[in-house]
């Protein structure tokens, strides 16, 4: 079957191991279902994978893809939630310490056919294209998890959102405006504040800009680069929910500042299969259209990876078959 996969892991060079070619068909398994993908999209996990992160050197080849929207053999659409727990783990899929990604042990979702547990093929509701499900498996359900289950925030209440561009960041933008936040959000260029406008956003600032008040919550996928100012930026009482660390995990924690104003620092990771249903529940009903910066065919996979890499993004790239 056609598959773009990590043939080896590349440290210095993660393009020099993605191939776009062919690869076996999946075995079946017992529990486990054939979805036919219509769409995938791309990550920075993806980019992990080929530089070797996260997964054994046996692991290779490994097709890529983490999320994806397809068909099941009996026709029903589908949405696909990428997070495989041990065989008899219960409660927050997050929690497993036994859990995994699609392309970590199993093979991912760019191929014509992935094989996933059953449970992980959610409904796709008929209000969502292919395109627009593909993409809230990971970045999107990043971003509801991080919002809604882990911030505590209200609507009326001000968040800010540090980057303005990448996938979760514009799910936290178009999320939080359909909450009824106040969205404040930071961009390094004037194009990308642009788009945080377009998208929602309440007001927009240079990154490390000094904010005309305090937020009840910073919303941070950067790391090293930010990290201060979030620790300016929130008030008394007020909580960071922090879901990466795109420019470095290395950061000064500022504890003076974290136990006087007595800020709340919440650490979140993807989503469980439940959170899943209710984000695909709430963008249909609230009509959010999840932006989308590039769709292109599996086949120029190459292109969809440079420009990530490069920083060209303006929201979630998509592949389609």
């Amino acid at each position: 079957m056609f598959a773009v996969y990590a043939s080896r892991p590349s440290p210095d060079d993660p393009l020099a191991a993605l191939v776009v070619g062919q690869r076996p068909d999946p075995d079946p398994q017992p529990g486990w279902v054939r979805v036919k993908v219509g769409a995938a999209s791309l990550n920075m996990h993806d980019v992990w994978t080929l530089r070797g992160v996260g997964i054994t050197e046996d692991r290779f080849p490994m097709i890529l893809g983490c999320d994806g929207a397809g068909t099941l053999e009996d026709g029903r659409e589908v949405v696909i939630h990428s997070i495989v727990n041990a065989p008899d783990w219960r409660g927050d899929e997050t929690l497993d310490p036994q859990r995994t990604l699609l392309t970590e042990r199993h093979q991912g979702t760019f191929a014509d056919v992935v094989m996933v547990p059953e449970g992980n093929a959610v409904p796709k509701p008929p209000g969502l294209s292919g395109v627009e499900a593909a993409i809230m498996g990971t970045a999107w359900l990043t971003a509801y998890r991080m919002l809604f289950v882990k911030s505590g925030l209200r609507p009326g209440q001000r968040m800010l959102v540090q980057g303005a561009s990448g996938g979760v960041s514009t799910a936290l933008i178009q999320l939080g405006r359909a909450a009824g936040m106040t969205v404040w959000v930071t961009g390094r260029t004037e194009e990308k504040r642009a788009l945080a406008l377009r998208l929602g956003a309440h007001e927009v600032f240079e990154a490390g800009a000094r904010l005309p008040a305090r937020v009840d919550g910073v919303f941070e996928t950067v790391g090293e680069a930010t990290w201060a100012h979030s620790m300016r930026a929130v008030g008394p009482g007020g909580v960071i929910v922090c879901s990466g660390a795109t420019s470095g995990p290395h950061a000064d924690a500022d504890l003076q500042r974290l136990f006087f104003l007595q800020i709340r620092v919440e650490g979140s990771t993807m989503g469980t299969r439940r959170e899943l249903i209710d984000l695909l529940s709430f963008v249909e009903s609230s009509g959010i259209e999840p932006q989308i910066g590039l769709v292109l065919p599996m086949e120029r996979a190459e292109e969809g990876f440079r420009a990530m890499l490069s920083g060209e993004t303006a929201g979630k790239i998509v592949f389609t078959r």
